[in-house]
């Protein structure tokens, strides 16, 4: 007897079964992370910057006056930015970000951001809360908790093998 297709089969159509429910899940997990990649960019790009620009402010905004060494901001962005000066330049270009070298230290440059980058940020929140919700709103608080843990344990894996 054949066993009905899944979400995921259906929404990239496909016609023969996952070899495994980690195939699967992987998928999935994959595909609904890319949608919510694209809504969100969808939010940033009208105000000229990306994703991992965005991504960046939002560290910076957090850092406050007391700004943030160029390594930290790379070590604590969702997505891994291997050319964060060239991200930290394009920024510092569009006026929303500034860079200063330590005078203990000139090797070491801390970043800060601008009235301009601020801005920015504060005029997306409400615009991404609304995505959040849009996102996982369909689940209750008991779910998207679970939902936290089972990434949580997703993610803990890859991090030991990286580490």
């Amino acid at each position: 007897m054949s066993r009905a297709r899944s979400a995921v089969q259906e929404e990239i159509q496909q016609r023969k079964p996952f070899s495994s429910p980690a195939e699967e899940a992987v998928v999935a997990l994959v595909r609904t992370a890319d949608l919510l990649r694209r809504a969100l960019t969808h939010l940033v790009e009208p105000r000229g910057i990306t994703l991992q620009q965005y991504n960046v402010l939002r560290i910076l905004r957090g850092a406050g006056a007391e700004g943030m060494p160029t390594l930290v901001i790379r070590d604590r962005m969702i997505h891994e930015a291997p050319g964060i000066t060239r991200l930290l330049d394009k920024l510092e270009k569009a006026g929303f970000a500034r860079r200063e070298r330590t005078a203990s230290d000139r090797r070491q440059v801390f970043c800060f951001i601008t009235e301009r980058g601020l801005a920015i940020v504060d005029e997306l929140d409400e615009e991404m809360r609304a995505a959040d919700d849009v996102a996982v709103g369909n689940l209750t608080d008991a779910e998207q908790k679970q939902l936290l843990k089972l990434l949580e344990g997703v993610r803990t894996r890859h991090l030991a093998r990286k580490g």
